[in-house]
């Protein structure tokens, strides 16, 4: 294939993966049609087709792009070097930091892969996958920096974690996304909640893994 048409398939094939996330950002998986992401992407509904089977497929492929991008922003960072030398509550603030951010990054897509996730066995596996990559970072991050006295099971600490952090993150997120239909944001400035859920759960989880020691919350005003 010329250079030529290969830019202009190449320009095609991403205006699609960027409309169609948009689209189900905004709308929901349900709501969302191939002539909805074609007229997104500027291209034809026969173009759509050229590149992709239907909507499922170009969702899965949406949703792979997502969490590889995660994946490298995110728990890339989630190594014990990072963390070496800070104290136990920086090391948890900034854990519980980089799994808010994950969600937060884009919060209506992440609800949308939430959702979908309960209903359709292939991107429930590209989820688990995400999140069993994320428990191996954090096992070793508990592994290297708390003893085995205080957390004698790193694994499964490391998944209540990560569920507790990205339950809460979704929780917060999802306020955000409906607070202008249910007249909250005029009351919660945008960032307040999230930032108090955050410095209380960092507080848990330090009670969790250091019973005895924490201290006070440290919340944002």
């Amino acid at each position: 294939m010329p250079r030529l048409q290969q830019e202009r398939a190449r320009r095609s094939y991403e205006a699609l993966l960027d409309g169609a996330e948009r689209l189900f950002a905004r709308r929901g998986y349900d709501a969302v049609g191939t002539p909805e992401i074609a007229a997104e992407a500027d291209v034809a509904v026969g173009t759509f087709y050229r590149y992709f089977d239907d909507k499922k497929q170009i969702f899965l492929e949406i949703v792979r792009r997502y969490l590889l991008h995660a994946y490298h922003q995110t728990l890339d960072r989630l190594t014990p070097e990072r963390f070496i030398g800070k104290a136990r509550r920086e090391t948890i603030e900034e854990t519980v930091g980089i799994l808010f951010e994950y969600v937060h990054r884009q919060p209506g897509l992440n609800r949308v892969l939430v959702e979908m996730s309960l209903r359709d066995r292939d991107v429930a596996r590209l989820r688990a996958e995400f999140e069993t990559a994320a428990c191996q970072r954090l096992t070793a991050l508990i592994t290297a920096t708390c003893p085995r006295s205080e957390v004698p099971d790193p694994e499964a600490t490391a998944w209540v974690l990560q569920a507790a952090a990205l339950e809460c993150a979704t929780s917060v997120a999802d306020e955000l996304l409906g607070a202008p239909e249910r007249g909250l944001r005029a009351h919660q400035p945008e960032g307040t909640l999230a930032s108090r859920v955050r410095a209380t759960l960092t507080l848990v989880i330090e009670r969790m893994l250091f019973p005895g020691d924490a201290g006070p919350p440290h919340t944002s005003r």
